[in-house]
């Protein structure tokens, strides 16, 4: 029997721990701060606990449309939310803690360093134990980026993962950085009630994303009372008497009670050992790996955070399912970025798949595409929805749906049917063909296939 260990209990660890133990591995998970890791503990799982409130507030202040009347005093107690979100991450780790046990996977908690493909050193309260092993699978995540001018101190200067020892809601939060993260945040405390200014270092919010789904978030952003500063860097953030000071790179300063430094993320691979290992890291100290998680050591797999692929915890879990169907002799369907779908957890949200506008326009593919506007939506009428639109790109002559976005309510939701097209190759007919509800917003996703039929 083949023994893995797997070091990191995050998705793509936890992932790769339950596969193993069911292709016949015996397995070892050491983790040094929590089953779940940090996706379910300080990232993912409370940011979105922390969103499910605020998108309740954001539909409640606008239920007047709907011919609902509320009190204007309507807010969150914040320290009950965070205590919330803390309460059901515990939760969350907990019920995965479970399910490894049941698989028999041998969970240790503790700090590993990694000594040679075939042993790992775990420091545990204990003491320190060498586990021998026959492959191992890193799958550390990442921390987030301070700044030397801007030192996070747990109290008005936050990380994302500090903010939910908050106990009252921020008077005016500044938040620097506009990439996912900070928009995701930017667009919680806007509609937790808090006055929010979102420090963009880029000309437009979200500059990773669709332009058009990013133009129609920084709309609702300004229309909703946030302050959005395109095209300022920040230079420093400080503590003053009674909250924090951002000054910008062009002098100018932004007052504020506390501040949330979303500078992006970096990897944890330091103190794993990986130099005397002699694995290749990239120039910002990621893991390289290949398409089936294998890194340049023989017998050593990486998943998730730490190999910087793509930052999402769905793609953290299939690199770790696919290093162990390629270790233990499955069936194996190497990672393909090309079906990957994402989404961002702002109100509304952004959900996007396949090929991008961007690649669309660099492409030598001749590509169609048809944007549907959700208003036009009878659902999207019913419920008061009034921002966003589906997108989806079609190979010319083909009709096979390459790309699609979709902006707007639990757009997460809406993406899996393109996400279904993308990934089998599926043609626009085919989709429309398929019968959507009505009235429904998925039957969006339809018209909009159906507006791509070829002609011959």
């Amino acid at each position: 029997m083949a023994h893995v260990t797997i070091v990191g209990g995050g998705p793509g660890g936890y992932e790769a721990a339950l596969v193993a133990s069911r292709l016949g591995a015996e397995v070892t998970l050491i983790e040094r701060d929590g089953i779940g890791g940090s996706t379910v503990l300080t990232d993912c799982v409370p940011s979105k606990t922390l969103i499910a409130t605020s998108d309740l507030l954001t539909d409640v202040s606008s239920s007047a449309e709907l011919g609902v009347k509320v009190p204007s005093s309507v807010r969150a107690d914040l320290a009950v939310v965070d205590a919330r979100v803390l309460s059901l991450a515990q939760a969350q780790s907990a019920d995965i803690a479970h399910r490894l046990a049941a698989s028999d996977v041998v969970m240790i908690a503790g700090t590993a360093t990694i000594e040679s493909p075939g042993a790992v050193v775990v420091r545990t309260a204990e003491g320190e134990q060498r586990v021998e092993t026959d492959a191992i699978l890193i799958a550390t995540g990442a921390h987030p980026r301070v700044s030397p001018d801007a030192q996070p101190d747990g109290e008005r200067i936050l990380t994302w993962e500090q903010v939910y020892g908050l106990q009252e809601l921020p008077e005016h939060m500044i938040v620097v950085g506009s990439g996912v993260t900070g928009a995701e945040f930017a667009s919680a405390y806007n509609g937790l009630g808090a006055a929010v200014t979102l420090v963009s270092s880029r000309d437009r919010v979200l500059p990773g994303e669709d332009a058009d789904a990013s133009n129609v978030i920084e709309d609702v952003f300004t229309r909703r009372g946030m302050n959005v500063m395109g095209n300022s860097r920040m230079a420093s953030v400080e503590r003053t008497d009674d909250g924090v000071l951002v000054t910008l790179t062009d002098g100018r300063t932004v007052s504020g009670s506390h501040c949330l430094l979303a500078l992006g993320s970096i990897p944890n691979t330091q103190g794993l050992g990986l130099e005397q290992l002699g694995m290749v890291l990239d120039d910002g100290g990621f893991i390289k790996v290949d398409r089936v998680s294998r890194t340049s050591v023989r017998g050593v797999y990486a998943a998730g955070d730490c190999t910087g692929v793509l930052m999402l915890a769905s793609v953290a879990a299939q690199q770790g399912r696919i290093a162990m169907s390629h270790l233990l002799g499955d069936a194996v369907h190497p990672l393909d970025l090309a079906k990957v779908s994402s989404n961002v957890f702002t109100s509304p949200e952004i959900a996007t798949v396949g090929m991008s506008q961007k690649q669309v326009d660099e492409s030598d593919f001749q590509i169609d595409m048809a944007m549907l506007p959700l208003a036009s939506n009878a659902r999207a009428k019913m419920q008061g929805v009034h921002d966003g639109f589906v997108k989806i790109f079609s190979r010319r002559g083909m009709g096979v749906v390459v790309g699609g976005v979709v902006v707007g309510p639990k757009a997460s939701e809406l993406i899996h049917a393109l996400s279904i097209a993308v990934s089998a190759s599926l043609t626009v007919d085919q989709v429309a063909d398929a019968f959507t509800v009505y009235p429904s917003m998925s039957g969006s996703v339809a018209e909009a296939a159906r507006r791509l039929h070829p002609l011959v």
